[in-house]
C-alpha cells in the first residue's frame, strides 16, 4: 500500500500546475481520480481507498504523517527521532508508533512548514526553535548539526477545552480542599509558582488556577511560546518572546517582556516559565505591586525550587545570594509542587508557603502534602494531608476571606 501512495503523490505533483493556486478540494479530486485509475489493477476496498486518500492528502497539503496523531485525543505527546523513529505518549505510556515519513526530506518540509506558520526560522545557523501549532500545541525543534543523526522534532499536546480545577479532580490530580484552599489564595492576590518536572502538567495547572482570577482585572500573560488559554478573563494581553534573525537581530526576549509589561498597568503577570536569567525579572514584577501574579519552573521540590530560582538569577546578575533570598521569600508567597508518579498519574504533591528570610534562609511552611496509601494493579491510591496552617494571612484578610 505504501508503494501505491507513493506513485499516486508523485503522479498528483507531477498534474498540478505550480504557477497557481490549488484548492484543497481540486488537490482531493486530483488524489480520487488517480485511486480509481489505481484501483483497475490493484482493487482496494472502501476503507483501503479513505487511508490512501487521507496519507497522500496529509502528505501533499498538511503534516503528513502527523496529522492523524494531532486528531487523536488521547496521545499528549509525539516525539519523532528522524523520519523512522515516532514514539508518541496515550494515557501516560509511551509506544512506538507503526507510521513512518517517507523520506528524511519530508520529514523536513514538515518542520519547516510548522516554523514558517509562526514566523520562525530553523536552519544549520539556527538548529533549535520553540514554537507552537494553531491549535496551541508546544513544539520544539532541534536540526543537524545539533542534533547528531536526523531532525528532531517533540510536540506536547494540550486538551481542546480549557483545563478546570474540575477537570483535574476527576483525574485524581487534586482534592476539593486544596482547590477551595487555591481559589481563596488566587482571588486573595497570594504570588504563586508552580513547580515541577517535566511532563508533570505545570501549564494546565496555570490554566486551572487562572479561571480563579477575579474579571475586572487586567493580566498580562509573557511565555516563549504562546500556550496559556485564560479564557475567563476578559482584560488579557498575550506577550510572546521571539528568536534572533539570520543576521543576529531583533531578538525578543522574556526579560524584554517582562520590563515592557509593567507600563501596561497589569494587575497580575503571568509568566509562562522560568528558565534562566528573567527569573530576576519576574521576581522584582511580582514586588512591584502586582499581587496575585503566577509563574512555573522545573523542579524535583518546593525546597529544590528556591535553589533553582537563585541560580537562575545568578546567571542573569551578580547579586549577592542573600539580596536575592530576600527578593525570592518577598516576592513568592506559595509554592505548588506537582508530579508524576510511577504509575503516570499527575497528581499535586505539596502546597508550601514561603514564610520570611530569616537568618540569612528562606523558611518554607509546608501546607499539604500528598501520602501514598496503596496500590491496586499498579494504580497508586493516596490522599493529601493537611501538615501546616497559613501564617502570612494579611492578604486574605485584606480581601474578606478566611481560610477555616
Amino acid at each position: 500500500m505504501k508503494n501505491i501512495e507513493n506513485e499516486i503523490r508523485q503522479e498528483v505533483m507531477n498534474t498540478i500546475d505550480l504557477s497557481v493556486d490549488v484548492s484543497d478540494d481540486e488537490i482531493l479530486k486530483l488524489i480520487r481520480n488517480k485511486i480509481i485509475e489505481k484501483s483497475r489493477t490493484c482493487p482496494m476496498n472502501l476503507s483501503e481507498r479513505k487511508r490512501v486518500e487521507g496519507h497522500v492528502f496529509n502528505s501533499l497539503r498538511k503534516l503528513d504523517v502527523l496529522e492523524d496523531l494531532l486528531k487523536d485525543e488521547d496521545i499528549t505527546e509525539i516525539m519523532i527521532n528522524g523520519p523512522d523513529n515516532i514514539f508518541i505518549e496515550r494515557n501516560g505510556r509511551v509506544e512506538k508508533w507503526t507510521e513512518k515519513f517517507s523520506s528524511e526530506e519530508k520529514l523536513n518540509d514538515v518542520i519547516q512548514s510548522i516554523v514558517a506558520n509562526s514566523n520562525k526560522i530553523v536552519n544549520e545557523s539556527n538548529p533549535i526553535v520553540d514554537t507552537r501549532l494553531e491549535d496551541g500545541s508546544r513544539v520544539n525543534i532541534v536540526l543537524p548539526p545539533a542534533a547528531v543523526d536526523y531532525s528532531i522534532l517533540s510536540i506536547r499536546k494540550f486538551p481542546k477545552e480549557q483545563m478546570t480545577m474540575e477537570r483535574l479532580k476527576s483525574f485524581g490530580a487534586i482534592d476539593e480542599e486544596q482547590i477551595e484552599f487555591l481559589k481563596k489564595l488566587v482571588i486573595s492576590g497570594y504570588n504563586i509558582f508552580v513547580s515541577g518536572g517535566t511532563g508533570s502538567g505545570k501549564t494546565s495547572f496555570l490554566n486551572a488556577l487562572g479561571e480563579f482570577i477575579p474579571k475586572d482585572e487586567r493580566v498580562i500573560t509573557i511565555e516563549d511560546s504562546a500556550e496559556l488559554q485564560l479564557k475567563n478573563v476578559e482584560n488579557i494581553v498575550r506577550l510572546e518572546a521571539r528568536n534572533a534573525n539570520l543576521e543576529g537581530n531583533n531578538e525578543i526576549t522574556i526579560r524584554d517582556l517582562l520590563k515592557s509589561s509593567l507600563r501596561m498597568r497589569p494587575d497580575r503577570i503571568i509568566v509562562g516559565e522560568c528558565r534562566g536569567a528573567e527569573a530576576l525579572e519576574m521576581l522584582q514584577a511580582f514586588n512591584t505591586g502586582h499581587d496575585g501574579s503566577l509563574s512555573t519552573g522545573h523542579s524535583n521540590s518546593c525546597k529544590d525550587m528556591l535553589s533553582r530560582l537563585e541560580t537562575m538569577v545568578l546567571m542573569g546578575a551578580e547579586i549577592p545570594l542573600s539580596a536575592i533570598r530576600q527578593q525570592i521569600a518577598s516576592g513568592i508567597d506559595i509554592i505548588v509542587q506537582l508530579g508524576r508518579l510511577r504509575d503516570k498519574s499527575r497528581k499535586l504533591i505539596e502546597i508550601a508557603e514561603v514564610v520570611d528570610f530569616a537568618n540569612d534562609e528562606i523558611r518554607l511552611n509546608p501546607l499539604y502534602r500528598f501520602k501514598e496509601l496503596e496500590e491496586i494493579n499498579g494504580r497508586i491510591n493516596g490522599q493529601w494531608e493537611k501538615v501546616g496552617d497559613l501564617e502570612n494571612k494579611e492578604k486574605l484578610l485584606a480581601s474578606g476571606l478566611s481560610i477555616g
